[in-house]
C-alpha cells in the first residue's frame, strides 16, 4: 500500500509542480516573457481547446454555407438544383416520347401505311350524341314527365325537328373529277380530283396545320388538324400558302393544284381524310363533283 501511495504522490507532484516557461533574446538572453505552468494546467487546457475546435466544426457543418467547401457535403442549392433537373428530364423524356409517336403518325400519312375502319355518318352522329348523353346525369321524375310532354307537342313539329338534327359540313378542298376512289383493299385510302394546274385547294374546315413541306414522293404537302378528331391531308400541290402552326379557317385557300412528287400522274389533288387516328372516305362527308 505504501508503494502505491508514493506513486500517487510522485504523479500529483508532477502534475501540480510549478514550472515556469521563459522566451529569451538569443543575442543578449534578455527576458521577454515566462509563464509558470503546470502539467495539469497544460492538460485542462488542451482538453478544453480540443473540446471548443470539436464544437467550433461541428457548428461550421451544420449550420454554415462553409460545409460546402467540406468533400463530402453537398449544399441545398446543389440538392435543390438537382431535383429540379431530374423532373425536367422526366418531363423532357415524355415530350419526346409524345413527339415520337405524333412523327410516327406524319410519317404514316406521308408514306400511305394507313389503317382503314369503316366510319360513316351515322356513326360519328351517334357516337358525338352519346358522349353528349353521358355527360348529363340522370334526369329526375318531373324532368322525365316535362320531356314526354315536350316531346308530344314536338311530334309533329318539323321545324323544331330539322333545327335539332346533328350535322357535320365538310367544305370541299376543290371541285373536279374523281379520278380514282377510295379504295381500302387496293390500300388507296384517298381520293384523286382531277385539277386544272394552279387551280386553288381549300380547308375542309377550321384547324391548325401540323405539317407544311416537300416530300419526295408526294410533293408539296399539307397536313390540317381540325376539331372532333378530323386529320385532313392535301397532297402533289403546285406550291403551298400556309406554313406549319399556321391557324386556317373552312375554305382558305391553303395551296395550288400541280402534280409535284414521284408519285404524281398528273395535275390532282391527293386528298385523305382521316378520324381519330383512321382512314376514312372522304364522299361520305364532301360532294367534289
Amino acid at each position: 500500500m505504501s508503494e502505491k501511495r508514493l506513486k500517487r504522490q510522485l504523479i500529483k507532484k508532477k502534475l501540480f509542480t510549478k514550472n515556469r516557461l521563459v522566451i529569451l533574446n538569443e543575442d543578449s538572453f534578455e527576458e521577454i516573457f515566462s509563464l509558470k505552468l503546470t502539467l495539469m494546467n497544460v492538460f485542462v487546457v488542451a482538453t478544453v481547446g480540443a473540446v471548443l475546435i470539436i464544437t467550433m466544426t461541428t457548428f461550421i457543418i451544420a449550420f454554415t454555407p462553409l460545409r460546402e467547401f467540406i468533400p463530402g457535403y453537398a449544399s441545398d442549392k446543389l440538392k435543390r438544383d438537382a431535383t429540379e433537373l431530374a423532373l425536367k428530364s422526366d418531363s423532357l423524356t415524355n415530350a419526346v416520347k409524345k413527339n415520337e409517336a405524333y412523327i410516327a403518325s406524319i410519317k404514316k400519312v406521308l408514306t400511305g401505311d394507313l389503317e382503314f375502319a369503316k366510319f360513316n355518318k351515322d356513326s360519328i352522329y351517334a357516337t358525338k350524341a352519346e358522349a353528349t348523353h353521358s355527360e348529363i346525369s340522370k334526369p329526375s321524375e318531373a324532368d322525365l314527365k316535362l320531356r314526354e310532354e315536350v316531346a308530344k307537342e314536338d311530334k309533329y313539329n318539323l321545324f323544331e325537328k330539322a333545327q335539332s338534327k346533328v350535322s357535320i359540313v365538310l367544305f370541299p378542298p376543290a371541285k373536279g373529277s374523281i379520278t380514282e376512289k377510295f379504295n381500302s383493299k387496293n390500300k388507296h385510302y384517298a381520293v384523286d380530283v382531277a385539277l386544272a394546274k394552279n387551280t386553288p385547294i381549300k380547308a375542309i374546315l377550321n384547324g391548325t396545320v401540323i405539317f407544311a413541306d416537300w416530300t419526295p414522293s408526294t410533293g408539296n404537302v399539307i397536313i390540317i388538324r381540325h376539331n372532333n378528331g378530323f386529320i385532313s391531308v392535301y397532297k402533289h400541290a403546285d406550291s403551298l400558302t400556309k406554313s406549319q402552326g399556321d391557324v386556317v379557317r373552312t375554305g382558305e385557300v391553303i395551296a395550288l393544284a400541280g402534280s409535284t412528287g414521284q408519285e404524281s400522274t398528273g395535275v390532282h389533288l391527293h386528298f385523305e381524310l382521316w378520324k381519330d387516328g383512321y382512314a376514312i372516305d372522304p364522299t361520305q362527308f364532301i360532294e367534289f363533283e
